[in-house]
């Protein structure tokens, strides 16, 4: 899967932008093997277990749907096809909930949930503000128009400083506008999809820091902050490092909320 996806991840970089052949793009970086703390957890039996079929029934309500996330999945895409973004829902899947592996990720969850300090759920909540919306990019009258710019370079501009703007580089935003249309195309498709119910509708225990209108899978936080850090690592290689640990403190920053799985930030990367 993940070699089909990366050619994907090709086109929806430059594959509108440049009348470049992917035979000819020989020098994109490879994505990065899996590490850190998934890199144990999805050695687990991902597998359905018969003893707890009962939660595999569970999915993320129907009254929690959110309307726009929706229409987003049904929106047309800016660089990828329809049959590519057809192809991306049908070639994922998410751990059964009733297997060994989405429970050693549920009492990582519960873990991080005993450790974190306020300090930390601060900064996540800080994270989480964070996020580029489409139709907020509809029209400059739109009230959140330039704080969706702004999040549009948000990791460009931790990263390199605040000279990192839209109004710096336009060429460099327009790039990015039909990146994260198309990103938020393949969340929503996905995420409707699957309908994966969030952590904290299959383990009581759990106290997210806030209650999500959304399916689990993939996790959006972790998709753009990957997407684009892939992205600008592609236009400044020496940054790289840079870009994954942001996007990576950004996934994990949805785990240490309690509001997504492990395996939602690792597919959301891939």
């Amino acid at each position: 899967m993940n070699k089909r996806l990366n050619i994907i991840a090709l086109v929806l970089l430059f594959g509108s932008c440049y009348h470049w052949s992917i035979a000819q793009i020989t020098s994109i970086h490879a994505i990065e093997p899996i590490n850190k703390h998934y890199a144990s957890l999805q050695k687990l039996d991902a597998s359905a277990q018969a003893n707890f079929a009962w939660m595999d029934t569970l999915a993320h309500p129907p009254e929690l749907y959110k309307s726009v996330a929706i229409l987003l999945a049904m929106a047309k895409p800016h660089y990828l096809t329809s049959d590519q973004v057809d192809f991306l829902v049908y070639s994922v899947q998410y751990p059964a909930n009733s297997s060994v592996q989405t429970r050693a990720e549920l009492d990582f969850l519960l873990d991080l949930q005993e450790k974190r300090t306020d300090k930390e759920v601060e900064l996540v909540m800080t994270f989480a503000e964070v996020g580029y919306w489409p139709d907020a990019n509809f029209g400059e009258k739109h009230p959140r128009y330039q704080k969706n710019l702004e999040y549009l370079f948000y990791e460009c501009a931790e990263v390199v400083g605040e000279n990192c703007s839209a109004a710096n580089y336009p060429k460099t935003s327009k790039l990015l506008q039909g990146i994260m249309n198309d990103m938020r195309i393949m969340e929503f498709a996905v995420k409707y999809h699957l309908l994966r119910a969030r952590p904290y509708q299959l383990e009581p225990k759990l106290k997210p820091t806030t209650i999500m209108g959304s399916p689990s899978f993939a996790s959006g936080h972790t998709l753009w902050a990957y997407i684009q850090a892939y992205a600008w690592s592609e236009l400044m290689p020496e940054k790289r490092q840079q870009y994954l640990d942001l996007a990576y403190e950004i996934g994990l920053s949805r785990e240490i909320m309690g509001v997504h799985y492990p395996s939602d930030e690792e597919a959301a990367r891939q």
